[in-house]
């Protein structure tokens, strides 16, 4: 996410931690540089103008100047304008007092709109929800289809109707919301490849027509500036509630991010950082500038864990350490577990510092893969005592798992340790860092 924009910034702000001094000049020199990076990353020119005066005005005060780490403090002065630049705070759904909550989402189409309605309702079914898809997109010949899908996938009923306009469909959709007790109607309306009159006067019909709670604009985010654009020609029409911003795990430039919140003053509320059904995330101005600027997100981190972690099986691990019995059978689980959390390379950029390693350091989903295929192609007498592989064991489970006897003989070695440094902390409270497991390469 922002790789190339975070890495311009921390180039900028290697220079700014080296001054010993900071004056008017070289702040000045620091902001064109940080000018340069925003607009190469598709933001929009207005708002870079904006953002910069707004740093050189709290930067050149004599706070800054007379600072003992005025680099640092520059730098703490662009994170707090970047914050505010997103959205200061999180911005929740507005849901109805009395339900159901009627939520449209709009969009052109290929911005990963019916997707995101999907992973909507799956988002609020963690939360304790009871919601329901209703399929108005009907002039996409696969958007019906596709929406029941992925709402049988989740187990989340879709409402659709045949020979009946969107309209139709959606006033339908809630009637039977409410006789079947679900509290929340995801509304997937039709985009188009392009703003059209059409297009708009049906999204228009379906507002005045269900008095939505919430209206959700969904933007690929790989578009830059187009997106920022189409952004603005929908709120003209429609007024909507909210941004989601798609497509942030791709080769996005970071402008539709950081430019939409400020051009058509609404705030974004979700983000999609993947394809599967589970990468949606609740937008937070603070947590994503911490992202852009090279500085990690450990608290989205820590989300992520405590909802996908399993608290029994984390206590009967933990129990299972104490008593050093600690098998690859567990460690078996607990990649299942981190593979719940989402991509590797998303992780790695949650956490501070992680996001430095070297381009070469190959940390991908791929690395997790090719450790479970080596773990998976063990017995299980193998995985229960590791002690028993010997070397006609190990071309085995090499061949099996697709890898070099070399790789499984590293696996091995650093399991070996990690179980030593179990038994070291087997009478205590195990350590918050213990040195991590290295994945195989590449």
């Amino acid at each position: 996410m922002f790789e190339d924009l975070t890495q311009k910034l921390e180039n900028v702000f290697h220079k700014l931690r080296g001054f010993g001094k900071i004056t008017e000049s070289n702040i000045a020199d620091s902001m064109r540089e940080v000018r340069r990076v925003l607009l190469d990353a598709d933001v929009n020119y207005k708002v870079v103008k904006q953002f910069i005066e707004d740093v050189q005005k709290r930067a050149i005060g004599q706070e800054v100047i007379s600072s003992l780490h005025p680099g640092q403090l520059i730098i703490k002065i662009i994170y707090d304008e970047l914050v505010k630049l997103l959205g200061t705070t999180h911005q929740e759904i507005k849901f109805a007092t009395m339900p159901p909550t009627i939520i449209m989402v709009a969009g052109l189409q290929g911005s990963g709109k019916t997707t995101f309605c999907a992973k909507l309702a799956y988002y609020l079914k963690r939360k304790g929800k009871f919601p329901m898809l209703s399929a108005a997109d009907i002039y996409r010949p696969a958007a019906v289809e596709q929406l029941k899908i992925l709402g049988k996938q989740i187990d989340i009923p879709v409402h659709f109707e045949e020979n009946k306009n969107a309209i139709e469909i959606a006033i339908e959709s809630i009637n039977h919301a409410r006789k079947s007790a679900r509290d929340v109607v995801i509304i997937d309306t039709a985009g188009r490849l392009h703003i059209d009159e059409e297009m708009m006067k049906e999204v228009e019909d379906i507002k005045s027509n269900v008095n939505p709670n919430e209206i959700l604009f969904v933007v690929d985010s790989m578009t830059g500036q187009d997106a920022v654009n189409t952004a603005k020609a929908f709120h003209e029409r429609l007024n909507f509630d909210g941004v989601v911003l798609t497509k942030l795990d791709g080769d996005t430039r970071g402008g539709a991010a950081i430019s939409i919140r400020a051009v058509v003053n609404k705030p974004i509320k979700f983000v999609s950082v993947g394809e599967k059904i589970e990468t949606l995330e609740a937008f937070h101005p603070d947590r994503m500038a911490s992202r852009i600027l090279g500085m990690g997100d450990i608290i989205s981190f820590v989300e992520k864990a405590q909802q996908e972690f399993d608290q029994k099986k984390a206590e009967k691990l933990e129990e299972r350490i104490m008593k050093s019995q600690f098998t690859f059978e567990d460690f078996l689980d607990q990649l299942q577990e981190i593979k719940k959390m989402g991509p590797i390379s998303q992780l790695i950029g949650m956490i501070p510092g992680l996001n430095k390693l070297p381009a070469n350091a190959n940390i991908d989903d791929r690395s997790l893969v090719r450790l479970e295929a080596i773990i998976k192609s063990m017995t299980l007498k193998e995985r229960a005592n590791p002690n028993i592989i010997n070397g006609s064991r190990r071309k085995r489970i090499a061949a099996g798992s697709g890898t070099t006897v070399q790789e499984v003989n590293k696996v091995l070695k650093q399991f070996f340790e990690m179980q030593k440094m179990m038994k070291m902390f087997k009478k205590g409270k195990m350590p918050k860092n213990f040195r991590s497991f290295n994945l195989p390469s590449n």
